[in-house]
C-alpha cells in the first residue's frame, strides 16, 4: 500500500493514526524532526554510543519511521483524505472534518457513509480488494496530477518548432 503512494507521490499513513496528525501539527513536526536527526547520523558518530544507546535510537528509529515516516516530506495540510476502514481511522476523519479536508472513504456494510464526504461502497476487509481500490486511487493521483501540469501551459517538447525568443537588445550593439 505504501508502494502506490510513494509511486504516485502522495503521503500516507498505514500504521496507527496518531491524534492529532493534522490538527496539532506542531507535535508531529517535531517528531520528524527527530526521525530526521536519528536518519543524518553518520556510522562514525553511532560507534561513539554504547550498544545500549545505538539499539534504543535503532528502536526509536523504527517507531518514527513507521508512525511519521510515510508523511515526514508533507509541507502543509492535505487537500484530501482517503481512507480505507472507516471505523479504525475514525480519529482521522474526525480530524479532516474539523480543518474542512474532504474525505474520500472505503465504505463497508458495517460503516456509517454519512461520517464522510464521497463515499465508496467495497469490501475494506479483503487484502486483494484493498489492493484494487489503492492502485486506483494511485493512477487517479497520478493522472491528476499529469492535467494540472499540462493546464498550466503549454507542453514545449510536443512543438514541432521550438518557440521564438524574444532576445534583448542593447543600444550599443544596434549602433
Amino acid at each position: 500500500m505504501a508502494d502506490a503512494a510513494k509511486q504516485s507521490a502522495q503521503y500516507y499513513v498505514n500504521s496507527r493514526w496518531l491524534g492529532g496528525t493534522l490538527t496539532n501539527w506542531q507535535t508531529i513536526s517535531n517528531s520528524i524532526s527527530r526521525l530526521r536527526e536519528l536518519e543524518s547520523l553518520s556510522e562514525d558518530e553511532l560507534a561513539l554510543r554504547t550498544k545500549k544507546e545505538r539499539l534504543m535510537m535503532s528502536r526509536e528509529q523504527e517507531r518514527l519511521e513507521r508512525d511519521s515516516g510515510g508523511i515526514k516530506d508533507m509541507g502543509n495540510l492535505p487537500s484530501l483524505l482517503f481512507v480505507i476502514d472507516t471505523n479504525k481511522e475514525a480519529n482521522a476523519i474526525k480530524e479532516a472534518r474539523r480543518l474542512g479536508i474532504p474525505v474520500v472513504a472505503i465504505v463497508d456494510t458495517n460503516c456509517d457513509p454519512d461520517t464522510v464526504d464521497y463515499p465508496i461502497p467495497g469490501n475494506d476487509d479483503a487484502s486483494r480488494a484493498l489492493e484494487l481500490y489503492v492502485s486506483l486511487v494511485s493512477k487517479a493521483a497520478i493522472d491528476g496530477i499529469g492535467r494540472s501540469s499540462s493546464a498550466l501551459g503549454a507542453d514545449l517538447g510536443a512543438s514541432e518548432r521550438a518557440p521564438a525568443e524574444d532576445l534583448p537588445t542593447d543600444e550599443a550593439s544596434v549602433n
